[in-house]
């Protein structure tokens, strides 16, 4: 931890609301970003993301000060992302019917956008995992920390993630062959 980082939790703590505003300031746009990417929906992940920031302050005076402040906040983020998605997943969603319907390949105008659908298609936990690693840059053994499983978990889903990223953007004509 640095010692910006431990004088402004020492100011959160003694009840400075600017300090608070600057904590908040500090993470926000990580926070919603791992929100929206988890989540894919915006509004959900504003709400999460507000959650997150609330709980983070509020429970500050258990956090471990011999650790980095970012993975700590991060993985509260992704426990709300997890809790909101498994809410979502519980709720029966009413279908219609459809004909088989022939969908026409989509013209790729932005490459954001497809590797937004390929990590959309990942499993939870890949997508989580290449979301921690590779967009909010944490370390493997950060990862690992967040996500509660161990180093050569995060290495093989990572491994996974990009091997099934990589077929994805194949298949939209984004990548080589592989030959």
């Amino acid at each position: 931890m640095t010692n910006s980082e431990t004088e402004l939790v020492q100011r959160c703590l003694s009840g400075d609301a600017a300090a608070q505003a600057e904590f908040v300031s500090l993470f926000e746009r990580r926070v919603f970003a791992l929100c929206l990417r988890m989540l894919n929906h915006r509004q959900d992940a504003e709400d999460v993301a507000q959650e997150t920031l609330l709980r983070a302050l509020r429970y500050l005076p258990g956090w471990d000060t011999s650790r980095r402040l970012a993975p700590w906040v991060l993985k509260i983020a992704a426990n709300r992302c997890r809790t909101a998605l498994s809410r979502r997943n519980s709720i029966p969603v009413p279908c219609e019917e459809t004909p088989d319907i022939e969908v026409a390949p989509v013209h790729v105008t932005d490459v954001a956008d497809e590797v937004q659908r390929g990590l959309s298609g990942l499993r939870e936990n890949y997508r989580e995992c290449f979301i921690l690693f590779y967009q909010q840059e944490l370390s493997v053994a950060e990862v690992s920390e967040v996500m509660q499983i161990p180093e050569g978990t995060v290495k093989t889903w990572l491994f996974r993630a990009r091997k099934e990223m990589a077929q994805y953007l194949r298949e939209r004509g984004l990548a080589p062959d592989e030959s």
